[in-house]
């Protein structure tokens, strides 16, 4: 039965109750596991699904038949020699076995999600960082390179003693599961660790207890990588406590054992394993995974409406791209069963909000997370006011500072409500001095010693929500990807023409941000924008980070010290693609301005003509999540 969590006063009364330390909680994710199957063991636990079409095989998984598989892998894994300090690592999609691996290697070790669509020296990189022992992957199989780039990836990574292959083919039903193994793609192995079935060498262990003691205090459990795409992404540390808070979270305040929760987020990422799995774990509710790809797979935007009627989902588990695609399609289906859906990972514009409300009859709830917090922090009540464009408010146990920083790095200071500072945090998930595995990252990432500075800019208004109003570090977020503008600065400052780049992310109604950059070249010197285009798509490793735009300006705007100020450019980029939007839509409005306003950062201030359909406007610049006003 969930918790009251419908206004600031209902989390204030949830804390008072008692101090955390007093909750019942168990000591690691699997005496939690142990706990649910015990309660809830002849409920669904996890489905998988290979294909996305409503009556596609499905294999299911109840609660006593997970807890059976996670101990199984928990002692594979130590029998492979993984010790309560050594990595499990997993390059694997959305799958049941990536929900058994996650939690088998924490229990046995350390478990480090990658994610498969990385490419090999990447890959490497973190197996090397993380010094993995086991690789959890995927067998060569037809339209996926993920088990040749993990072969690549394993000859850089010594530490790599074994690799685990998973058979996408266990899931393929009728004549294709015949057809798979004559067409298999070859993969050739340039590496000396062994390679065994993961299917063979889980039978070999027991399922009803573990052939081992568990870890004791509270180890570190988890190493996640940071969206970070300049060098190596950050790794950051979980703790048992720290997921298990999540999961204490989810199954108190948002769900039941009776909720079924659609997934098609991967496992690699924070928000699907911690306030999706283990929530979903702490309850003993059913969550559903439909094709490894999740969002990406084929037929998953056509079909989802159908997905939810099938499997009489309560919460669908969104981002706003994904929502973008969906409120193209009409539904189609009876989704009577839904409760609501849950947006994170980059702002929700208002205009989805409203769409998804209008179409669906139930509302999203925006949340707000990060890596680096083992991730909850925030989100919009379910039963309780949702101030649509707002994070919500704070968990119980989650305490949020909006701080000054001292620029001697003495004391912060603390705003005052509506008040723009550093969002930083302190709960359960927060690892003061030790969040990243690499110690000189934790330099200089705590306000007044313990609280973990997001990076992220805000202010908490005065009925207790939380809004974010820009990223102190200037990450672009491109469908809840994190890309570092310095990459794209740097691919271009190498053309000998350039003198200096500022790359920001400009408003997309998709996407939420895409790459741009202003250009300033060398006195005298000549290019074109299209030269710079390819010659910045050459050098910068990463798609996604591509501008899509570049624009020659005969000076950026720059700060006394000569750095380029970027606040202007992202002025330049929201009038622009602001203008080019209302023109395309054939409304007689052009933006006045760009303006800073001390709780929503720039504003749009857009002068329309008389009789424009202020409706129109509202659903045109409603797709972006930058804020705007009529003059």
């Amino acid at each position: 039965m969930t918790s009251k969590f419908a206004s600031l006063a209902d989390r204030n009364a949830i804390e008072a109750e008692m101090p955390w330390a007093d909750r019942d909680m168990p000591a690691t994710v699997y005496d939690q596991v142990t706990r649910t199957a015990l309660t809830h063991g002849r409920r669904n636990a996890v489905s998988f699904q290979l294909f996305s079409d409503d009556g596609a095989a499905a294999e299911t998984l109840t609660w006593t038949e997970f807890h059976a598989k996670v101990t199984q892998a928990a002692n594979l894994f130590r029998s492979l020699g993984v010790g309560p300090t050594d990595t499990v690592a997993f390059v694997l999609p959305t799958i049941n076995e990536t929900a058994i691996t996650l939690f088998g290697a924490m229990t046995a070790g350390i478990v480090n999600p990658i994610n498969p669509l990385m490419e090999p020296e990447k890959i490497a990189g973190i197996l090397r960082e993380t010094k993995a022992k086991v690789v959890v992957t995927l067998r060569a199989f037809p339209k996926s390179d993920v088990a040749q780039k993990v072969a690549e990836a394993v000859a850089n990574a010594p530490s790599v003693k074994t690799v685990l292959e998973v058979d996408l083919n266990h899931y393929v039903t009728g004549i294709k599961k015949m057809i798979i193994p004559l067409i298999r793609p070859k993969n050739p192995v340039h590496h000396t660790a062994r390679v065994l079935s993961f299917y063979r060498e889980m039978e070999k262990q027991p399922s009803q207890r573990l052939t081992f003691d568990q870890a004791k205090n509270d180890p570190v459990c988890a190493y996640f990588h940071t969206g970070g795409t300049t060098g190596l992404p950050k790794v950051a540390q979980h703790r048992h406590s720290g997921i298990l808070y999540n999961g204490w979270i989810g199954a108190t305040l948002l769900m039941s054992e009776t909720d079924v929760v659609l997934c098609p987020l991967p496992l690699f990422h924070v928000f699907a394993a911690y306030p999706v799995l283990m929530s979903v774990t702490c309850a003993g509710a059913h969550v559903v995974m439909p094709t490894p790809a999740g969002y990406r797979g084929d037929g998953v935007f056509d079909n989802f409406w159908k997905l939810i009627e099938r499997w009489q989902a309560t919460f669908v588990i969104t981002v706003p791209t994904a929502l973008s695609a969906l409120m193209q399609r009409p539904v189609n289906a009876d989704i009577a069963s839904l409760k609501s859906g849950f947006s994170g990972s980059a702002p929700l514009p208002q205009e989805l909000y409203r769409r998804f409300e209008e179409a669906t009859g139930v509302s999203i709830i925006e949340g707000y997370g990060l890596t680096e917090a083992t991730c909850l922090v925030s989100c919009n009540p379910i039963s309780g006011e949702k101030k649509v464009g707002s994070v919500g408010i704070p968990f119980p146990y989650c305490n949020v500072r909006i701080l000054h920083h001292g620029a001697d790095g003495g004391v912060s200071k603390e705003c005052g409500p509506d008040e723009v500072g550093e969002i930083c945090i302190s709960n359960p998930g927060v690892i003061p001095g030790s969040t990243y595995t690499e110690k000189a990252k934790n330099d200089g990432l705590y306000a007044d010693g313990s609280w973990l500075r997001t990076g992220d800019l805000g202010r908490i208004d005065a009925d207790g929500y939380l809004w974010i109003t820009g990223r102190a570090k200037d990450l672009i977020i491109r469908g809840g990807h994190n890309i570092d503008p310095a990459m794209i600065e740097e691919a271009l400052l190498s053309h000998p023409s350039v003198a200096f780049v500022g790359a920001i992310g400009q408003p997309d109604a998709k996407a939420g941000e895409l790459p741009c950059a202003y250009v300033e070249l060398v006195g005298g010197k000549t290019v074109t924008e299209r030269d710079l285009a390819d010659h910045a798509a050459n050098r910068i490793p990463e798609r996604a980070a591509v501008p899509k735009y570049i624009e020659i300006l005969p000076e950026l705007p720059k700060t006394a010290v000569g750095k380029v100020f970027k606040p202007d450019l992202r002025r330049l980029a929201i009038t622009r693609v602001f203008d080019e939007t209302l023109k395309e839509a054939k409304l007689d409005a052009t933006v006045a301005e760009v303006i800073e306003d001390k709780k929503r950062g720039l504003v749009a201030r857009i002068d329309a003509a008389p009789g424009v359909d202020d409706a129109k406007l509202t659903e045109i610049l409603g797709q972006f999540s930058v804020p705007w006003e009529k003059v």
